[in-house]
């Protein structure tokens, strides 16, 4: 029986998967096993490119969407004043870190973020033609 974090961060995975799956009308998975497949204690892990491609994030993307890497983080809570008054996040620079390093050349990459009680979020690289209402530069 998984634990109750690892429960949370599964349901997480599938409701991204679920709402992406209803937005564009394709699609989309929670990547199975996922949690660090080929990253943290798994770099050592050598994946041909399909199957990297089926095992980058936590959730898998329809196959015409090449270049696709999701990773999705559901916490208890979140150092929010941290992130206002500009100073490092140390958790936050892990996710980054841990998105990036399954990243491809020409990827559009996210972190899909969720805190009990504080909503929902999405933190992406900044981006040239996109224009967001609301939104906090980090790094």
């Amino acid at each position: 029986m998984p634990s109750k974090s690892k429960a949370k961060g599964s349901a997480w995975e599938r409701s991204i998967a679920q709402h992406l799956t209803e937005l564009y009308g394709e699609p989309f998975l929670r990547t199975p096993s996922s949690g660090a497949f080929v990253g943290g204690i798994n770099r050592h892990r050598v994946l041909t490119q399909q199957q990297h491609k089926n095992r980058k994030g936590d959730v898998t993307a329809p196959d015409a969407w090449l270049h696709f890497n999701i990773e999705a983080k559901s916490y208890a809570d979140f150092p929010f004043h941290q992130l206002v008054k500009g100073d490092d996040v140390r958790i936050l620079d892990g996710w980054i870190e841990q998105l990036l390093f399954a990243a491809q050349p020409n990827d559009y990459n996210f972190i899909a973020m969720k805190f009990n009680r504080k909503g929902n979020y999405i933190l992406t690289p900044k981006l040239k033609n996109l224009n967001l209402p609301k939104g906090i530069e980090y790094k």
